[in-house]
């Protein structure tokens, strides 16, 4: 998955999602506040698997046959 969808399911999931916003700026307001708290903690991402390992999972055969 693209990084940056992952990051904005982040923001919407933790700022977003629950929040009642009266306008744009509102909404920025929030995601300002929630990046300038994100970015002190910020952690690089650690792949625990090989692109080899990850690749050959998503092209395994199916073992289902639900008939769907």
């Amino acid at each position: 998955m693209n990084m940056v969808e992952v990051w904005f399911g982040i923001i919407e999931r933790q700022a977003i999602h629950c929040g009642t916003f009266r306008s744009v700026s509102d909404l920025i307001e929030k995601i300002r506040e929630f990046i300038n708290g994100w970015n002190p903690r910020a952690q690089p991402f650690v792949w625990t698997k090989t692109a080899h390992q990850i690749l050959a999972k998503a092209n395994r055969p199916t073992t289902s046959n639900a008939g769907h």
